[in-house]
């Protein structure tokens, strides 16, 4: 029994959250699904109509989706339009915050994540990507525009190597756009051989990459087998929402003290306010006392929603939205984390870590200004200290006290941040003890926390 429930137990009965879980949602198991890929590779047009095909949205929305987007002179924006919510998404046709929505299929319960490609949101796609379990990499068949995505300087490369950074192993490859070259499978081959060695690189097994042929305008191969006689002929594969369906689920740490990462905080309807975000671990019920870190406030969880739904209870592995009392909304911000009181986690502003470093123009030294992104924060911080360089396969010490560090290595380094951060030893918590970092526009290196001094 999470340790988390003890203090609900004085007010109301305890709920056995392992068993509520297994009854919700008929048995289905639930996903995280971000999707990612260069700016206008059709992220948002694909998943607005497969959302459109499965029901989500209803005709008449769809047919004001339409109308509106041909007097905006975006028709092709219509699908789009379902996930890219704000006037500025519109007007601007790219997506820009992370969008949030749910789907069913056969055997998954689907929290989609539709992440923005732009090089300017990166910071955004991040917090996107580290509440995912799976990925869904879109890329653009048509001429010219696949290779503008993957060459450098597009957007391809660096998302997948940050989702996989950030813990995603499995990953559908989308490859949109292939009715503008006529379904040609000698342009789908190419496209699979050159992502497959990148992806190979970046640490994808070849068993957990799928690649599925999709045209996201014309909804062709998302919800029902292809059909379309030139793409028939040379596929026999599985469409998108088959390839979804059997993502596997990914174990739920649900016994371990109770974490929930903090994405937003807003003022309800109400006594207190409310917090947006992600279940890490543990489970909470309604009634339950918390701890605020790094501030160490305590809190009352007066109000459980999952997907705009009341509930009592919210386990590890939700995306939740919890209204609590007892402490003042100004304690709370976004990168917070709410704690088991009886177990809460470490505040730190110096950490050992181990990191692997992308590509980089100039080398790291000692004092090396970064900014730390990790699951919904950004903080400024420096490197403090090299510590050592280790080899690649076998993680042993090659060299003590390196005076910089390159493209490709890995190395152990002391990272000192300008306030404290709530993290985790990733041997206890891998999502909470794993980060990235930033300089400039591209993010340089990827790591996890092996000590908290």
């Amino acid at each position: 029994m999470p340790t988390s429930q003890k203090a609900a137990g004085k007010t109301k009965q305890v709920l056995d959250v392992a068993a509520e879980l297994s009854k919700r949602d008929e048995g289905k198991e639930v996903i995280n699904m971000v999707i990612i890929g260069h700016v206008d590779a059709g992220k948002s047009t694909l998943m607005g109509h497969l959302l459109y095909r499965m029901g989500h949205v209803n005709k008449k929305t769809m047919h004001k989706y339409e109308v509106e987007s041909q007097k905006a002179g975006k028709a092709s924006f219509a699908y789009a339009w379902v996930l890219d919510e704000t006037g500025e998404e519109r007007v601007r046709g790219i997506t820009m915050d992370v969008g949030l929505t749910k789907f069913e299929t056969d055997h998954k319960v689907v929290t989609l994540l539709d992440a923005p490609g732009h090089r300017d949101f990166i910071p955004n796609m991040i917090t996107g990507a580290a509440q995912a379990d799976v990925a869904i990499l879109v890329v653009d068949a048509s001429t010219g525009e696949f290779e503008a995505g993957f060459e450098a300087g597009g957007q391809t490369r660096e998302h997948a190597m940050l989702v996989r950074s950030l813990g995603v192993t499995q990953l559908a490859v989308a490859v949109n756009k292939l009715d503008t070259v006529g379904w040609s499978e000698n342009r789908y081959q190419e496209i699979v051989k050159k992502l497959g060695h990148f992806l190979k690189q970046a640490g994808f097994k070849d068993s957990d990459v799928v690649y599925i042929p999709v045209s996201g305008l014309q909804g062709e191969n998302l919800i029902k087998p292809a059909s379309e006689p030139p793409l028939t002929a040379w596929y026999k594969g599985p469409c998108l929402l088959q390839q979804i369906d059997s993502f596997k689920s990914p174990p739920r740490p649900v016994d371990k003290p109770f974490r929930f990462c903090v994405s937003d905080v807003f003022k309800g309807m109400g006594s207190g306010f409310s917090v947006a975000g992600r279940l890490v671990a543990g489970s909470i019920q309604n009634g339950t006392r918390v701890m605020v870190m790094p501030s160490g406030e305590t809190a009352t969880v007066k109000g459980i929603a999952i997907h705009d739904f009341p509930m009592n209870w919210a386990c590890a592995g939700d995306h939740a939205t919890l209204t609590i009392t007892g402490t003042d909304i100004m304690k709370v911000s976004v990168g917070s984390v709410l704690c088991d009181l009886a177990n809460p986690i470490q505040a730190a502003s110096r950490i050992k870590a181990r990191v692997i470093i992308f590509n980089i123009d100039v080398p790291i030294t000692k004092g090396f200004p970064v900014v730390f992104h990790y699951q919904t924060l950004s903080e400024p911080a420096n490197i403090r200290k090299l510590i050592s360089l280790l080899h690649k396969s076998t993680g042993e010490v090659t060299r003590n006290k390196p005076r910089c560090l390159s493209k490709g290595n890995n190395a152990v380094i002391e990272v000192e941040l300008n306030r404290p951060v709530c993290l985790e030893l990733y041997k206890d918590n891998k999502d909470l003890g794993r980060f990235m970092l930033r300089y400039g526009s591209a993010t340089i290196a990827a790591g996890v926390v092996t000590e908290i001094p």
